[in-house]
């Protein structure tokens, strides 16, 4: 799986530095200048890690970590900052980061740490059922090693289905799960979507237990 990375560096030179070392290693790496473009861009798509420093124009390190976390973003987040003051230090923590890194480093210790950070996560997040592994951190799921390219409600509907695997879902409960009432889902987008999931699918079921619901069985 391609791990993607989101670096917030406003220095441009000691950025692109950085994105060489990090793709040079087989990473993705989006570099933004400034705290807003790094918002919209995490807004816009799903990163493994975030690399933050602390003083960037418009929206500090900081400040952006605490208002991912509050808005329930728990992806990973290591700051990369020349700050090396304990408030500094305390600050990041509190504000939800996985690690600490002060400038000038090494890049062997940048590489090591990012690693152990990915790895921790990974370890805590995946869940397994037969061939399909989901990953709720990063919204992702796998199926036989490789990842499904699954909109937001077959995301939904799938992840559905795995945590009530060989149970009986009723159409009410996946309807109140998928739709809120102003969107107003029905029976014929369940279908759509039940039936678009089993094409990716091929050695597993989602049975259509006539007039209650369906069950994912393999």
């Amino acid at each position: 799986m391609l791990i993607k990375i989101l670096l917030l560096e406003d220095d441009s030179l000691f950025g692109e530095t950085i994105v060489d070392l990090l793709e040079e290693e087989g990473y993705k790496v989006f570099h933004c200048l400034n705290g807003q473009d790094a918002i919209d861009a995490i807004y816009a798509r799903k990163f493994d890690l975030y690399l933050l420093d602390i003083n960037v124009p418009l929206i500090d390190g900081l400040s952006l970590l605490k208002e991912l976390r509050e808005a329930d973003d728990i992806t990973s987040a290591i700051f990369l900052t020349s700050r090396k003051d304990k408030e500094s230090l305390e600050n990041g923590f509190l504000n939800g980061a996985d690690d600490y890194i002060t400038k000038p480093f090494d890049v062997d210790e940048l590489l090591l740490r990012i690693k152990a950070v990915l790895r921790r996560v990974k370890k805590e997040n995946v869940e397994c059922v037969d061939d399909l592994c989901y990953d709720e951190v990063h919204k992702t799921i796998r199926y036989k090693g490789k990842e499904l390219e699954l909109s937001q409600k077959e995301y939904e509907l799938l992840l559905l289905f795995l945590k009530n695997y060989n149970e009986t879902i009723t159409k009410e409960v996946i309807l109140s799960e998928l739709w809120s009432s102003a969107e107003g889902g029905s029976d014929g987008a369940i279908r759509v979507y039940v039936n678009r999931i089993k094409q990716m699918l091929p050695d597993m079921k989602i049975e259509n237990i006539r007039g209650i619901g369906y069950r994912l069985v393999s």
